[in-house]
């Protein structure tokens, strides 16, 4: 294994208490970083004295603690500790927790109260409390920057046998594979061949003449995203037809079919789009599984807007007759970005199984997009086109493969245009990858369905 970077080994002589592989999954949670231990309570005192005079203006941090009753849990923040006597805003900022083989993880609700930085100890929302008033102990008062269950997260067990607080350190060593995992062609001519591919295919099935796909993922992760970046790709230009953007809560909040053109004023391609509101770890927030059976189903009509508290109900008239095959989903496309991966709640992860058992009974083909590699990755950010020897990228390929229960030769890593300006070749040549893979998924679908059509 050749190493893209070589980082210099801490000497702190300062000893850890986390375990390897609790630290490997907060590491990977945040993006493959690196931790340095800045602060030990048995060590430097569980005063806030000693907690500010080791962790103030270090950046990001992860504060892990540990009771007897063998949980580990803390929070990360993004937002460095100054003790400006502020609420602090930090949309990134999340808790986590361990114990035996279990592991959650909870993400901060608005992010606007994630902390207040005053010259006490560390606490997250005004909430939960670390080294409080100078003690080894952890305290949890009311508050909704997080949703907070003292007994699975700690076991209400709020005596501390030790308290670290880590520095996230960025772009950590990456392994460069001494062959690709995958081959590409970053060239114009392949750019070139998998738009006149996409442009002239044409579904097995002369019913339909064009392949719809169902894009579903959590809020933030790129399906709004995918479209604009395809449809940039095919106008000659980058373009931002579907809303798209990173608030906390759902961009998108009907159901929209997009079509795209060959060209400007060309004539429609095979394939139609199909975005939907995000999908949400809380119960009454996102799309709706319900909702989700009816627009496989073909039932659901463009422009139609979700309500998170009651699914759709279909027109009595409309429902009487069967949805055409050219009106039902084709290909379902599940986006997930890769630097969320790691730390994706396991109430989330439930909606993706319930969802991912649906299109099974349906006998629809999947897939998945991730997304973000660049973000996730330093090599890749650096270089597109080392993506396909990134080692980190191959085990976010894997982890999602197995968190999904995809096969990996349906998880293709893609970057969407976001700041860009002007089309990037790498990133035309990995989009129409993933976009074709979707048709010859498509493809596998009406075949299997064929006879019955017949």
């Amino acid at each position: 294994m050749q190493k893209a970077k070589v980082r210099k080994v801490s000497t702190d002589p300062l000893t850890s208490k986390l375990p390897k592989e609790r630290k490997e999954q907060l590491c990977a949670s945040l993006g493959n970083v690196d931790l340095t231990l800045l602060y030990k309570a048995s060590v430097h005192g569980y005063t806030a004295s000693a907690f500010h005079q080791r962790c103030d203006r270090q950046g990001p941090t992860v504060l892990v603690a540990y009771n007897s009753s063998g949980y580990i849990f803390g929070g990360y923040t993004s937002v460095e500790y100054a003790q400006s006597g502020q609420q602090i805003t930090d949309g990134e900022a999340f808790l986590f927790s361990f114990q035996g083989g279990a592991c959650s993880y909870i993400k901060v609700n608005s992010g606007q109260y994630a902390r207040y930085d005053d010259a006490k100890g560390p606490c997250f929302g005004q909430q939960l409390y670390f080294c409080y008033n100078n003690q080894s102990v952890v305290y949890h008062q009311g508050g909704n920057a997080f949703n907070i269950n003292t007994s699975s997260m700690y076991g209400n067990d709020t005596q501390l046998s030790e308290c670290e607080v880590y520095k996230v350190e960025q772009e950590p060593e990456v392994s460069v594979e001494e062959k690709p995992w995958r081959n590409v062609l970053w060239t114009t001519e392949r750019r070139d061949e998998l738009m006149g591919l996409i442009k002239n295919y044409k579904p097995l099935m002369k019913s339909v003449s064009r392949v719809r796909m169902l894009m579903i993922g959590p809020v933030g992760a790129g399906k709004s995203s995918f479209f604009n970046s395809i449809n940039s790709i095919f106008t000659g230009h980058v373009t931002n037809k579907a809303m798209s953007g990173s608030a906390g809560t759902s961009l998108t909040v009907q159901f929209r079919t997009y079509p795209v053109n060959d060209g400007r004023e060309g004539k429609p391609l095979p394939f139609v789009l199909c975005d939907t509101m995000g999908l949400e770890e809380q119960s009454g927030a996102g799309l709706d599984i319900d909702d989700i059976s009816s627009i496989l189903q073909g039932h659901v009509p463009d422009r139609y807007k979700f309500n998170p508290m009651a699914p759709f109900q279909p027109d009595e008239k409309k429902s009487s007759r069967p949805a055409s095959l050219q009106e039902k989903i084709h290909c379902v496309v599940y986006v997930i970005d890769a630097t969320k991966i790691s730390i994706m709640s396991s109430k989330l992860e439930e909606k993706l199984a319930a969802t991912r058992r649906k299109v099974n009974t349906l006998g629809i083909p999947q897939i998945v997009l991730l997304t973000k590699v660049d973000e996730a990755c330093p090599l890749v950010e650096e270089d597109l086109q080392s993506l396909y020897v990134s080692s980190y990228i191959k085990t976010k390929v894997q982890e999602v493969s197995s968190r999904l229960g995809v096969p990996v030769s349906c998880v293709l890593p893609v970057k969407n245009y976001s700041q860009e300006l002007e089309l990037d070749l790498n990133c035309d040549v990995l989009l129409l990858t993933a976009l074709q893979q979707m048709l010859r998924l498509a493809d596998d679908y009406f075949d299997d369905i064929r006879p019955v059509e017949g």
